[in-house]
């Protein structure tokens, strides 16, 4: 009986890791970058002076 103790307790430990890594890996996704995207060269609009 302690041996399917030890089995269940295992799979349960990896599930839940499993599941934390999973949220871990969306979270780190999600996240905004530190730098802005913004371009390094702006054109100006048709029909304005430079």
């Amino acid at each position: 009986m302690s041996r399917l103790l030890a089995a269940l307790t295992t799979v349960t430990v990896a599930a839940l890791l499993a599941v934390g890594a999973a949220l871990g890996a969306v979270a780190l996704l999600e996240a905004p970058p530190d730098q802005p995207n913004t371009p390094l060269i702006t054109y100006g609009h048709a029909g304005t002076e430079r």
